[in-house]
């Protein structure tokens, strides 16, 4: 690798890293306040929370890795044109084929990075976000019923402790289970008490109230209880965990078990998965090629770099979005992946293409003369003064 190859080389692969965590930490904020009630509502930690969210980052990854590269090709090209130096490589004989070279270079860095998140990395996070979920809901007794707070155990079902004395004893426990919508239960008792046996794990609640909302009634059924055993051993124990599509490495997919239930179940959503995970490598030769067709050729300083911009980001938003289309598709007709594979090739040569001819990318003079000619009726129309 020259010299020149080396510095373009550096540039992009900086550029990439620096808009790569931008992105990646502005996605994974957003994505981790909607889990916020990890720590709230079930009593976790903050390494915890941090944990759990932070397994799902090479999922992020998977999809951002392509934009990034994208975003930092872009800002290459456009650090070398401002300082003249595309022209000057292209008045020296370096064609724009031999400068696409070194942007290979890095793209090649970002497809081996993406290979092995999609095989390896980010399956196995999910997985280990599967079994930490598991522990987590496994002693719900002693994570989730914290003194003074609402723990939502599942959907529509709340408990509340108001104090955890000495020896288990829980005091001022409120229940409202409406997980059958036609039969609505609220309890209210003194104080309560955690009971293990080979049945299961039971809380014992003594000197209540059970509230009982049937459908079709108008007036609830009110019981006095001086015991009442209220069943937990759903979540007092750990859940067997399965591993869904997306948790499968890229070999269980491509070479799948016979004997896997899920294959048997959605066996072409499992071939699907497998075509995604094989495209995700390809997506970023397409991403750099189509922003080096319109932003790498030399230009002069008065040639508007601002439509070659705008074109590379429609085409890759377009190609991407049919991409993301057949896919969705792939799930039920399964030769649709091959028009995946033949879509990135046709953008992939017509791009090579481009830019091995030497083809400048400009908007059409007429569309040039129109956006002028709106641009000057709306700076007339700013500046012309208002009537008093």
């Amino acid at each position: 690798m020259g010299a020149i190859d080396s510095y373009i080389f550096r540039t992009t692969l900086t550029s990439f890293a620096v808009v790569m965590a931008s992105l990646t930490g502005v996605i994974w904020i957003t994505q981790a306040l909607r889990g916020i009630d990890l720590m709230t509502s079930q009593g976790q930690t903050i390494v915890t929370f941090l944990g759990l969210t932070g397994l799902a980052v090479p999922v992020l990854i998977l999809v951002i890795a392509p934009i990034a590269l994208m975003i930092a090709v872009a800002h290459t090209l456009n650090r070398l044109a401002t300082d003249s130096e595309i022209i000057v490589m292209n008045a020296a004989g370096l064609s724009p084929i031999r400068l696409f070279r070194p942007f290979v270079y890095a793209t090649i860095a970002v497809a081996v990075l993406v290979t092995l998140i999609g095989a390896y990395i980010a399956p196995d996070g999910l997985r280990r976000i599967a079994r930490w979920d598991s522990e987590i809901t496994a002693d719900v007794l002693a994570n989730v019923l914290q003194p003074g707070r609402f723990a939502q155990l599942e959907q529509n079902l709340t408990i509340r402790v108001r104090e955890r004395q000495a020896g288990g004893l829980l005091v001022g426990v409120f229940i409202d289970d409406r997980r059958d919508p036609n039969d609505r239960v609220s309890i209210i008792a003194d104080h309560g008490t955690v009971v293990k046996n080979s049945d299961g794990s039971f809380l014992v609640l003594e000197d209540g109230h059970l509230e009982r909302f049937q459908a079709g009634k108008q007036e609830p059924a009110l019981v006095a209880f001086s015991r009442y055993a209220f069943d937990m051993s759903k979540f007092s124990r750990a859940r067997d965990v399965t591993y869904g599509i997306r948790e499968h490495y890229l070999w269980e997919l491509i070479w799948p078990d016979p004997k896997d239930p899920l294959l048997a179940q959605v066996p072409t959503q499992f071939r699907a998965e497998m075509h995604d995970r094989l495209l995700a490598p390809i997506y970023p030769f397409f991403f750099a090629a189509v922003t080096f067709a319109f932003l790498g050729m030399p230009r002069t300083t008065r040639q508007s770099r601002n439509f070659s911009m705008v074109g590379a980001v429609a085409c890759a938003f377009v190609v991407r979005l049919a991409g993301f289309a057949l896919s969705v598709v792939a799930n039920h007709t399964p030769y649709i992946a091959g028009i995946q594979y033949l879509l990135l090739a046709v953008a992939i040569g017509v791009s090579l293409w481009l830019i091995r001819r030497h083809v400048v990318i400009e908007p059409p003079a007429r569309l040039v003369e129109a956006l002028n000619a709106l641009t000057a009726s709306l700076s007339r129309l700013v500046r012309r003064p208002m009537t008093a």
